[in-house]
């Protein structure tokens, strides 16, 4: 889910229901800071769109009003015949967005025939913009000097390896549902997909252009890590060949995502094509909506529908499952909502979800910390969980053509939602079912830690659910036979020693390429102590890092090497010294990709 803007705590209880970023510094990087209140951004004045409502007063509260799908003119004029307006409606799925400062509304609305359910969406006033939107900043954009090493999160999940298959399909469409996308980004520009973007911030889509612009950083950090451009300069996403558009569903100034803006946001999905959307949130002003409450039991109808209209254009959701380390499979309290007025205490059982990441046929995503852990943020839950996926530091681009680390389920999501655009990309016709299915076979196996927390089996347990995704499967291809060679030995590194892992190569013809690929997963506490070298099969040493990186934990990364000068069958090793007392670890694993 989001983390609450800028500087939101990893918790559910934050400002707005963000799934999960660390606080982040204006030079993008990561500090440990208390929770900052949320920035607002620079709005520029701008005409708005003709709006179905009258002009707004104070203590004007908003509803959805579900009735059959179909033809709601009767619905709606009585509506207007009980003291409300039709902010907006979506007749094929049932659901109208009514806005009214009258405290009957609800109840004589209740009361009119054809009408299945009323729900208020907020505790707090529907805000005066929603009548009168301003468009958000366009940034200035900064540049950045070429070069876009890869990444450990994306060496995590082998996407280095997948791009040398396919960066994925411009045919496929992926939304990011989320505080709005810097379009103008220098590496994003290249697959963002302008023509179906929209702001569905208070409930109506806004198309003007610019409207979809983000309100914050989080939703420009989620698109990096999906589809960052393969452009030699910054990052590069999961799916860098893939299109991007973006769906502002939060509203300015709080990012809040209200029940209507996720309506609006499934129902845009469904109706333009996406093939997969992004949700790092969760529905506010309730971190869990409650079938025994009225209000609540009209948000999850509402938003339940609008998921299974998109589900059935053909768009699967695939959404962050939250940063409070909460078992979702066995919830008992809930003391953080409402939050947009005052949260209180109240006790819970399994039938209250987390909207929209435990609806029927969402894709729900864990975090993982540092190769195959779990996130210390992440919640988790048996039969909740489907995947999970790099979700700790992770480096991504933020607004104005900057970059910058986050941490939470939020940033793990739009790791799993890169490998189904792959999947898509390779699939084409693949039904939002079996993207599902193939998201859960093609993920690899991680068993439970010594933590009783975790339940069932390395094939599928409550940490993990299926896994952690996996982008070279994605694209269908497991490595090549005779071509990719791995040792998944642990090999103890200890003070000022040095230690060697093998891998025999056999059955490659002729030399090594230029392009070696060399992938490392060294577990360390202070990488400035090592040198690590791979060693060809004739005894001469290519040095892949030395001392590098100071106090950074850990080398979890792919390097390229020319090696072409060598005879590519015989024992190849990764040599590992390290040159200081104090700090020790291991070789967990590393491969040759030929």
């Amino acid at each position: 889910m989001l983390a609450a803007t800028l500087g939101a705590a990893l918790a559910f209880g934050a400002p707005a229901a963000l799934a999960g970023t660390a606080p982040v510094s204006p030079s993008g990087q990561s500090v440990p800071s208390a929770p900052s209140a949320p920035s607002a951004p620079a709005k520029a004045a701008a005409a708005a769109p003709t709006s179905q409502s009258a002009t707004w007063v104070a203590g004007t509260r908003a509803y959805l009003v579900i009735t059959a799908p179909g033809d709601s003119s009767a619905v709606r004029s009585a509506v207007a015949a009980n003291g409300g307006t039709v902010f907006s409606n979506f007749d094929a799925i049932g659901v109208i967005v009514a806005h009214s400062s009258s405290a009957g509304f609800a109840t004589a609305m209740r009361g009119v025939g054809g009408v299945q359910q009323v729900g208020a969406t907020r505790t707090s006033d529907v805000p005066a913009d929603a009548y009168n939107p301003a468009l958000p900043a366009n940034p200035a954009q900064s540049t950045t000097p070429a070069g876009e090493p890869v990444r450990a999160d994306m060496s995590q999940i082998k996407a280095d390896q997948a791009w040398a298959v396919s960066t994925g399909s411009a045919s496929v469409k992926v939304g990011i549902l989320d505080t709005g996308v810097d379009d103008q980004h220098q590496d994003l520009a290249p697959n963002f997909n302008a023509a179906d973007s929209v702001s569905c911030a208070y409930g109506k889509p806004d198309t003007r252009t610019g409207a979809w612009r983000d309100v914050d950083t989080h939703g420009t950090h989620v698109a990096g890590t999906i589809a960052a451009a393969k452009n030699g300069k910054g990052v590069v996403g999961v799916a860098p060949g893939v299109k991007i558009s973006a769906v502002r569903v939060a509203e300015p100034g709080n990012s809040f995502f209200f029940a209507e803006n996720t309506i609006c946001g499934f129902v845009w999905a469904g109706d333009h094509g996406f093939k997969v959307t992004n949700n790092s949130y969760y529905t506010d002003p309730w971190q869990f909506n409650c079938p025994d409450n009225i209000d609540q039991a009209a948000i999850i109808e509402g938003v339940k529908r609008a998921q299974e209209y998109a589900e059935g254009k053909g768009s699967l959701q695939v959404a962050a499952a939250g940063n409070e380390d909460y078992d979702l499979a066995h919830k008992t309290t809930d003391s953080a909502s409402p939050n947009d007025s005052t949260p209180v205490t109240r006790t819970i059982t399994n039938a209250c979800l987390d909207i929209p990441t435990e609806l029927p046929g969402v894709v729900t995503v864990a975090a993982n910390g540092t190769g195959t852990t779990k996130a210390s943020f992440s919640n988790f839950g048996s039969g909740v969980i489907d995947v999970a996926a790099p979700g700790s530091d992770v480096y991504s681009t933020l607004p104005g053509g900057k970059y910058g680390t986050k941490s939470g389920t939020s940033m793990a999501t739009p790791h799993v939602v890169g490998v189904a655009a792959l999947l898509a990309s390779t699939n084409p016709g693949i039904t939002p079912a079996q993207l599902r299915d193939k998201l859960a076979t093609q993920a690899n196996d991680i068993a439970c830690p010594s933590d009783n927390r975790c339940t069932g089996t390395a094939a599928n347990n409550s940490f993990f659910g299926e896994g952690q995704v996996d982008a070279l499967k994605a694209v269908g291809s497991t490595p090549p036979p005779g071509k990719y060679f791995e040792n998944l030995g642990d090999f103890a590194i200890n003070d000022n020693a040095t230690v060697e892992s093998p891998i025999t190569v056999s059955g490659v013809t002729g030399n090594a390429p230029a392009t070696l690929k060399v992938g490392v997963d060294i577990k360390h506490t202070y990488i400035g102590d090592l040198k690590v070298d791979l060693v060809a099969p004739d005894g001469s040493v290519y040095t892949l890092s030395n001392r590098a990186g100071g106090g950074t934990d850990n080398i979890v990364q792919t390097f390229t090497v020319n090696a072409s000068s060598e005879v590519a069958n015989g024992v190849w090793k990764l040599r590992v010294n390290d040159n200081a007392n104090a700090d020790t670890g291991k070789i967990d694993a590393w491969n040759l990709t030929f």
